[in-house]
């Protein structure tokens, strides 16, 4: 049975202190992306294999550890990120703390010839619309399978309450299908959760990965990416991209929507897209639930990679600001909740899939940790989960403590 897996992701590497270690059926890489010239962090970078069957994303720091079969015949690993050169070299040429500086700069604006097929140059609305009508030519059109590490961090008034760590896989329709993909709950890493507030126990909507596949302008079609309403738009810049170039687009829609749409110069693929609905002028975008719920900041980010002349999701974050209401009495606020949850994904397989070991078992109304095995220490040694941060490992440290 044939399988093909593929994972593709845009960048530069600036610098990067590497170790490999070998296994006996797995090596593993480590570093830290650093720009060259501001010497920050390249956060959520791309770290694959070419012409493997995985690949990882670099933290919020930079850092990243990578997992591969050591007997692929390649091991040319590929690491890119819009806004950098990407690169491919041999894996045993990376060596313990080495550094690797490259140049991410590159001409002007106006020295980049970007034109219709027409040559007439476009304006930034009529780059929107132009992608918005290649969709159905640069997403998917037949089912598909991602597999993916999801990280669930969830904060009330200041105070961390809840950090999940889950693997799970997507069995995903065409795009011209929209509908949710069925999801696996493969593994759950860690689950903490401490001192929630009350209300969470009739209220909470307890599984976080349905909040992350339920949002997706292209496959709901919605948002920015129709170039319609009140929207308007500016070209700001122009991006490498995977060896390529990519529009980026500011799009706003007064008073309280924003966003930031890279769009692929050739194809007019969306390669990445990011919507912020906050206040303005003291003025507080709001959408308000029957239970007392109201949300107050809305920050989404959708990645997507490209694969045989398709765009496939890569990383997808959902942030959010939500102040909870008495329902007898809607002027008195309870509190304030801030969930942060986001999607890795690691694989992707477009070939054979009706024989892809898939089981779609995940109860949507059921909490993740509810539904977790016994913790499988083998499975996450070699999983290509993106790196805890400082930070979260502070946190997570923090909630054992607080665990009940």
């Amino acid at each position: 049975m044939k399988k093909t897996f593929q994972f593709i992701y845009f960048s530069i590497l600036l610098l990067l202190p590497l170790t490999i270690v070998a296994q006996s059926n797995d090596k593993k890489i480590s570093g830290q992306l650093l720009d060259k010239e501001t010497k920050e962090p390249i956060v959520f970078a791309s770290i694959y294999l070419k012409g493997g069957t995985i690949g990882t994303t670099s933290n919020e720091e930079g850092y990243f550890t990578f997992h591969f079969p050591s007997f692929n015949h390649s091991n040319i690993i590929i690491i890119s990120s819009i806004g950098y050169e990407s690169i491919e070299r041999n894996a045993n040429d990376f060596i313990s703390n080495q550094k690797i500086l490259l140049n991410s700069k590159i001409g002007k604006l106006e020295e980049v010839v970007i034109t219709s097929t027409k040559k007439k140059r476009l304006t930034a609305k009529q780059i929107v619309k132009k992608a918005y009508k290649q969709i159905e030519h640069n997403y998917p059109q037949e089912p598909y399978i991602t597999e993916g590490f999801i990280r669930d961090l969830q904060n009330e008034d200041g105070t961390y309450v809840e950090y999940l760590e889950c693997a799970a896989k997507f069995y995903n329709e065409g795009q011209n299908i929209p509908r949710e993909p069925q999801v696996e709950l493969v593994e759950v890493k860690s689950s903490h959760i401490a001192n929630k507030h009350p209300w969470n126990e009739k209220w909470e909507r307890k599984n976080s990965i349905i909040d992350l596949v339920e949002d997706d302008f292209i496959r709901f079609d919605y948002g920015p990416i129709k170039a319609k309403g009140n929207w308007k738009y500016e070209l700001e810049d122009i991006l490498l991209y995977n060896n390529k170039y990519v529009y980026k687009i500011v799009g706003v829609d007064k008073p309280f929507q924003k966003a930031t749409l890279y769009i692929d110069t050739e194809s007019f693929a969306f390669v990445k897209l990011e919507l912020t609905r906050t206040k303005n002028n003291g003025k507080s975008w709001k959408r308000r639930l029957s239970n007392g719920q109201q949300v107050v900041h809305y920050n989404l980010i959708i990645e997507y990679q490209e694969f045989k002349g398709k765009m496939y999701l890569k990383y997808k974050k959902e942030e959010d600001t939500w102040e909870i209401y008495d329902i007898q009495n809607p002027k008195k606020l309870l509190f304030t909740k801030n969930p942060k949850k986001e999607l890795f994904v690691n694989k992707v397989v477009i070939e054979d899939v009706e024989n892809y070991p898939f089981e779609g078992n995940m109860k949507i109304n059921k909490s993740l940790e509810n539904q977790a095995k016994v913790y499988n220490a083998e499975f996450w040694s070699n999983y290509n989960a993106p790196e805890k941060t400082k930070t979260i490992s502070k946190i997570e440290q923090y909630l054992k403590t607080k665990t009940k």
